[in-house]
């Protein structure tokens, strides 16, 4: 069932703080007069005191009218939103956590083109008003986990990758999709130094196989607790594959390119040991530095509003298991 939703200016369940997030400020704000230089050794880092301290935003959002499917409605506890906008890797921007808050503000995304081209018998050319206007937006709540084994649970807002790709029309030698991220070394300092941007060489590349691509929960994200991307979350398009570790679900896509041929993917260049190209959540197939038994689920509970969960396989999503039958999960990981 969907439900309209408009936002105006009054107040909804997405704007609530978390219970457990305002307790636990108030603790930790009670506590300062109180402790020592050792003490202030086991605060939050900069970008996990956002969440605590952070009220004035940097970034202008703007609300976004969509619906409600309850079909992808994660039962999870949400998020708290100030954690996701402070808390995330979009290395274009630094290494740090806290760095793509800190760097991203200057990011132009208006104007803003989206290029699909390739084995498609219709490319087309997206502007950034077409973004919003040429397909319904749909709020769905995802669980997110990331390689380095945290999580969140975030409530997107996009329309499905497959009602793009069905209108370009893939052709019959099409069987994977490729994604290019943005350039712009002037406004993205880690693309202007290698050493800033984790010696990657960018722009930042990466690629789905075309059924993987096509699945109905595989989703072009324009927003996030309804309205739209912040910067250092991918404004103004990105993709979201909520049974993928976040490497995958790539920020700020600029060309979107239809292929006969496995496409390169940044990480799998940089460390095919570590970072494959299915990068499917599996709780079963370790990194080589860590277990992914287990997650830290952020913004659920404790000082640094996290506690520690056991991963599920394809992070819960067992609809996506048909596309890998017969496939060997731990040499294709």
């Amino acid at each position: 069932m969907l439900l309209k939703t408009k936002l105006k200016n009054t107040l909804s369940e997405n704007d609530v703080t978390d219970e457990s997030v305002f307790h636990n400020r108030r603790s930790v704000l009670k506590s300062l007069g109180f402790v020592g230089a050792g003490s202030l050794l086991s605060l939050p880092r900069k970008s996990e005191a956002y969440s605590w301290f952070g009220d004035d935003e940097k970034f202008e959002t703007k609300p976004l009218e969509f619906v409600r499917n309850s079909k992808y409605r994660a039962s999870d506890k949400l998020t708290p939103e100030s954690k996701v906008t402070s808390y995330n890797n979009f290395y274009e921007f630094g290494t740090g956590k806290d760095d793509p808050i800190e760097k991203a503000q200057g990011l132009t995304v208006d104007p803003w083109s989206l290029v699909i081209d390739g084995e498609v018998e219709k490319p087309l050319k997206l502007s950034y008003d077409d973004l919003f206007s040429s397909f319904d937006i749909e709020e769905r709540i995802y669980r997110f986990r990331c390689v380095e084994a945290w999580s969140m649970v975030i409530p997107w807002l996009g329309f499905p990758l497959h009602k793009l790709l069905n209108k370009v029309v893939p052709t019959t030698k099409a069987r994977y999709v490729a994604f290019q991220t943005l350039y712009r070394p002037e406004e993205m300092p880690g693309q202007k130094s290698r050493f800033v941007g984790g010696g990657i060489d960018y722009p930042y590349l990466e690629g789905l196989r075309l059924d993987e691509a096509m699945h109905s929960l595989t989703l072009m994200s324009v927003g996030l607790y309804g309205k739209t991307l912040p910067p250092q979350n991918g404004a103004p398009i990105r993709l979201v594959v909520p049974w993928k570790y976040g490497f995958k679900s790539i920020k700020s896509v600029v060309k979107i390119t239809l292929t006969s041929q496995q496409p390169p993917n940044t990480w799998n260049i940089l460390q095919p040991s570590e970072y494959g190209f299915y990068a499917n959540v599996n709780p079963e197939v370790s990194h080589p530095r860590w277990s992914q038994a287990t997650e830290r689920r952020l913004g659920s509970g404790g000082l640094l509003g996290s506690n520690r969960i056991e991963t599920q396989m394809f992070n819960g999503y067992s609809e996506v298991a048909q596309l890998y039958k017969n496939m060997n999960l731990k040499q294709y990981f």
